[in-house]
């Protein structure tokens, strides 16, 4: 098969088509011709060196985080799927493939409906998303303060919030502030001065908050939450280290994926696709993860018939 990876660490130019061998489908898995891969900070991360503890890269690498597409190989054991289905998932790198093999029980039925593009797009950021309003314990009556709001984890954490019945103000430049309002949030500019905006929108205070951009916005978080336990970061742990606040990350399951499908497909939850490239751009696209601006989610297109 042909995928994007890398020989050596480094900047986006590492990227390049390669062949591997096509992977074949142990008991318990599923291999799913890919149709979108969504592109994570995480996915760049690793790719110019960055390793969790423990984790081993070898050489050379196939990244990616998220995906969707179809199943065409069932491995022994597996019920719950036929060769056909239409699917999203996840596993920890080797999606920027024509073919992934995944563990059953990482792949949810892809609602009908819903783009390819969305459905490559969703799995990784919208469970970080969720993984962490459950950590901060967002809920009806809450004040929350999100920052990076406009990204791809943050669309999703200002409509789950605000789903929930939260009161969301949010963190963004001045070209996506209309769009956070459409999403439901009160929108603020970042930086400097952040927590005295803050408090100009929520005079009776701020209960939790969630930083999904980093850029020392947890010291203003810290200045308007009492409670630390309540205050995250999936960013700057080292930041959050030093206040005492909670390092948020990210904790995946089947389970939470169908429950983000379901909200997407009663018409709770929109997925924002800021842009498409084909997966032989994938360097491109990691250029652009990198200016850490933008709205939604980058995702790589797969194959020519990837809009059917």
């Amino acid at each position: 098969m042909k995928a994007i990876g890398f020989n050596s660490f480094g900047s986006p130019d590492v990227l390049t088509w390669m062949e591997f061998e096509t992977p074949q489908a142990g008991p318990g898995e599923v291999r799913v011709r890919v149709k979108a891969a969504g592109v994570q900070p995480a996915d760049c991360a690793v790719r110019s060196g960055w390793r969790l503890p423990g984790m081993t890269v070898e050489l050379p690498h196939i990244t990616g985080n998220e995906f969707a597409g179809v199943v065409d190989q069932v491995g022994e054991g597996v019920n719950a799927f036929a060769v056909g289905a239409e699917v999203l998932g996840f596993r920890f790198q080797r999606c920027y493939a024509e073919y992934v093999i995944a563990p059953a029980d990482q792949i949810v039925t892809k609602p009908r409906g819903m783009s390819w593009a969305v459905a490559g797009g969703l799995s990784a950021s919208g469970q970080t998303a969720l993984t962490a309003l459950d950590e901060l314990r967002i809920g009806r009556g809450d004040t929350v303060l999100i920052n990076g709001a406009a990204g791809g984890v943050g669309t999703v954490a200002v409509q789950l919030a605000a789903y929930r019945g939260a009161t969301v103000i949010g963190t963004a430049g001045e070209a996506n502030r209309e769009y956070l309002r459409e999403l439901g949030a009160i929108p603020v500019a970042y930086g400097e001065g952040l927590a005295e905006r803050v408090r100009a929108f929520a005079p009776g205070g701020v209960s939790a908050a969630f930083d999904a951009a980093g850029a020392g916005a947890l010291r203003a978080m810290a200045e308007l939450v009492d409670d630390k336990e309540r205050i995250g970061t999936i960013v700057d742990y080292k930041l959050a280290e030093e206040l005492g606040v909670r390092a948020i990350r990210g904790t995946r399951s089947a389970a939470k994926l169908a429950e983000l499908t379901k909200l997407y497909a009663a018409g709770e939850l929109r997925i924002h696709i800021r842009h498409t490239l084909p997966l032989e751009a994938a360097a491109e696209a990691h250029r652009e993860i990198e200016t850490g601006h933008g709205r939604g989610k980058i995702v790589l297109t797969v194959g020519p018939d990837q809009d059917e």
